[in-house]
């Protein structure tokens, strides 16, 4: 299958998952998965917490997934020798596989979640679909270390699995994150990421496509629309641009550094990117990462997620961007989600984002 100058090849693994191979030349992709075959891990479930009307996924399978093996057992490089990873070929570009501990798993059948009843709401499967992205082959690289032409197809790979997870009726909304670094939380230091697709909105899009539908009625405009213009009016928190993309921090940052990376023509979502701006987005992608790693002249841990439109609603009130954030606010200090942020959803900021910001701006590249 081609993709844009991107070339798409599925094949099976020993267990039934789908891998597939995005690869920027033809590449004949025919190894076999030879470990043994190992059965699916049991549907999760959803359950509706009536206090503030938000879908909890319980996975207890998760327990037993891998965590932070060195190198030469790392499930995610290629295959080589008598290590059988998830990758059967011995090298590769960007591939997509199906998670072997997935937090939701795909429905064969009609779905739809249960009615409202308060705490009387119906238990629910947690249906969905959780993938693996392998942005490379290398172990020891990270996403800021890829050529533009990696990023690329790895673009490619995030716009095709937007595109076809869109058209499985059960899915409501799709999210391909990034998680670098221990501080964060990664269980694997593998450079890669996950595409969560889900069969309910996140509680972050709800309120996100709530406050959309609000100031449109109020003002017939698009609230994202009107908030990158009110960024580019103040020009302080810009941190860089090219033709078609701007890096920003955000005039009410949640996190010591917060980055968001817009499309400067709107769009919904991945698929609906134009050649034009698929081709500049690694420039600035590269950039913004760089930057982040030498603020304090180290990795810098983050979580870089791509927030689109949810694939059947709000599609003309929500906008496409990446927003990335850290924890980080010194070498060696983190800023903990403590009792204001965890327990009352209330952020409090340490730092300016106009300092914040200028920082990341007069990093030397």
């Amino acid at each position: 299958m081609e993709l844009n100058g991107v070339i798409r090849t599925d094949r099976l693994m020993a267990d039934g998952r789908t891998i597939r191979y995005y690869d920027s030349k033809p590449t004949k992709r025919d190894s076999i998965d030879l470990r043994p075959k190992e059965s699916q891990p049991e549907i999760g479930e959803l359950r509706f917490d009536p206090l503030v009307n938000e879908w909890i996924a319980i996975s207890a399978h998760r327990q037993n997934r891998i965590f932070l093996p060195p190198k030469e057992l790392c499930p995610l490089c290629p295959s080589e020798g008598e290590l059988l990873t998830e990758i059967p070929e011995s090298d590769f570009e960007v591939v997509v596989f199906d998670n072997r501990s997935p937090s939701l798993t795909p429905q064969t059948e009609d779905y739809a979640l249960p009615d409202y009843a308060g705490p009387e709401t119906d238990l629910a499967k947690a249906i969905g679909k959780c993938e693996v992205v392998c942005f490379t082959a290398d172990h020891g690289q990270s996403f800021c270390d890829l050529s533009p032409a990696q990023v690329r197809t790895l673009l490619e790979a995030w716009r095709d699995r937007t595109d076809e997870l869109s058209k499985a009726p059960y899915i409501r909304h799709i999210a391909p994150f990034e998680n670098r670094g221990e501080e964060i939380g990664v269980t694997l230091h593998h450079p890669h990421g996950q595409i969560y697709a889900y069969s309910y909105l996140p509680p972050r899009v709800e309120k996100m496509l709530a406050a959309a539908q609000k100031y449109r009625e109020q003002s017939g405009r698009v609230l994202f629309d009107e908030i990158l213009k009110r960024e580019l009016a103040d020009k302080v928190r810009i941190v860089t641009q090219n033709e078609h993309w701007v890096a920003y921090v955000p005039y009410a940052a949640r996190y010591p550094y917060e980055i968001h990376v817009a499309p400067f023509s709107p769009v919904a979502d991945l698929a609906e990117l134009s050649k034009a701006q698929c081709d500049s987005y690694p420039e600035i992608a590269l950039e913004v990462t760089k930057r982040l790693d030498g603020v304090f002249g180290i990795p810098m841990a983050y979580i870089a997620a791509w927030h689109q439109a949810p694939v059947r609603e709000g599609r003309d009130l929500l906008r496409l961007h990446w927003q990335i954030t850290s924890v980080r606010r010194a070498p060696g200090k983190l800023k903990y989600l403590a009792g204001s942020e965890s327990a009352m959803g209330a952020f409090i900021m340490d730092v300016l984002p106009e300092q914040s910001a200028q920082q990341l701006r007069e990093v030397k590249l």
